[in-house]
């Protein structure tokens, strides 16, 4: 495991094995994504390194352990303890180490929330909020939740995913509908979102998609590979078949 880790690059660093980071880990192995878990509870971190997770034992707050799962090389971070003050102590101690990577905590107290921002977080996520929220919205917008709850469970899952548009795109340049995205892939563009420009939501056919645009779109698993696929450097014809 400590070869495997060492050799470790473009990848996630969850620090907690608590329920939230454990499902963040399990959708990250789902897709699959490469990432470590961190712990000081070994015992709980046995039953995982047993099902081919990456693991380590240690303090996340400390700069040692975070270097030791090579966090100068890694795209992402989740501070995802029980803890605001030790969440705060990890970004803290993950900023000083790498300035840009992405950063996103648990937050068990609302007033947490700002302070985890100014420590150094891009996202904050309360678990509590969000419950609180679903719960709401299952009251009020009950066939909204179980349309969602249906997309999500059925044997092709629907998925919501963001796709980059890179140079040599095949439809880069090109309007949404003249792009056949929807037509050829089954694919839903729910938003479009430029380099320096807001969040265009619903976009209208005529949108015209350019390089370096992010696609906020719906599909199953397949659609969305070859939208990905699509918007790369190098891109390959959709499959017509």
């Amino acid at each position: 495991m400590e070869r495997e880790i060492s050799r470790l690059t473009g990848h996630y660093i969850i620090c907690g094995a608590g329920r939230v980071g454990r499902s963040a880990a399990r959708e990250l192995a789902r897709r699959p994504l490469p990432f470590v878990l961190v712990d000081t509870n070994g015992e709980k971190l046995q039953k995982y390194s047993s099902e081919g997770w990456l693991t380590l034992r240690g303090d996340a707050t400390q700069s040692h352990v975070l270097q030791e799962v090579r966090i100068e090389h890694a795209r992402g971070l989740v501070a995802a303890t029980t803890t605001d003050a030790i969440n705060i102590y990890i970004i803290l101690t993950a900023r000083s180490l790498n300035p840009k990577i992405k950063i996103i905590a648990r937050a068990s107290e609302e007033d947490a929330e700002k302070h985890l921002a100014t420590a150094g977080a891009d996202s904050i996520v309360s678990p509590y909020r969000f419950a609180g929220y679903r719960i709401a919205q299952t009251f009020i917008r009950p066939n909204v939740v179980d349309f969602f709850d249906t997309a999500m469970n059925q044997q092709r899952p629907l998925e919501i995913e963001e796709v980059k548009v890179e140079k040599g795109a095949r439809f880069a340049g090109k309007t949404l509908e003249g792009s056949r995205i929807r037509q050829e892939l089954g694919v839903i563009v729910l938003a479009i979102k430029g380099e320096r420009t807001a969040m265009r939501f619903n976009p209208s056919p005529d949108e015209v998609i350019h390089i370096g645009d992010h696609l906020i779109a719906m599909g199953d698993t397949e659609g969305l590979r070859k939208l990905e696929e699509s918007a790369s450097e190098h891109h390959e014809n959709y499959d017509r078949s």
